[in-house]
């Protein structure tokens, strides 16, 4: 039995991953999803190749009505998600319905993401607001031993 629609290269899913229903889930390319990984995929969820995902994310496509007579009546909506190519969501953070994440960036840990992030920057915060691009001046030196 196969739990997700698209898995090219499978990803590497960690324990305590949780799901809605699997068959919305897209992964584009070897994906890392960490511990405690909750995806709740009402829309489709599109996975970039190279996503890393850290322990405790939570990628919630569904929401609740505003109107209390409507959250008490089961009324929802639900909105897809994409995270391009080489995207990187640090620990603890929430993705939520209708945003895409673009090629390269880094979500920071904890953050809130309410809006489309552009490629290439670092974003951070609830709501996560980008707090610069990611440079050449952010390569990690090799050092040979």
């Amino acid at each position: 039995m196969q739990l997700f629609e698209t898995s090219e290269n499978l990803p590497f899913v960690a324990a305590n991953f949780h799901c809605d229903y699997g068959f919305n889930i897209h992964f584009h390319g070897m994906a890392l999803l960490n511990d405690n990984v909750t995806i709740l995929d009402s829309s489709p969820v599109h996975i970039g190749a190279n996503a890393f995902i850290a322990p405790g994310v939570v990628i919630a496509c569904a929401g609740h009505a505003v109107l209390p007579e409507q959250r008490v009546a089961g009324i929802g909506n639900s909105a897809p998600i994409t995270l391009k190519d080489n995207v990187w969501v640090g620990a603890n953070s929430v993705i939520t319905a209708g945003t895409t994440i673009g090629a390269g960036s880094i979500i920071g840990a904890g953050s809130v993401v309410t809006h489309d992030i552009p490629a290439g920057v670092i974003a951070v915060g609830s709501p996560a607001k980008v707090v610069r691009e990611i440079t050449e001046a952010d390569r990690v030196a090799l050092t040979q031993f």
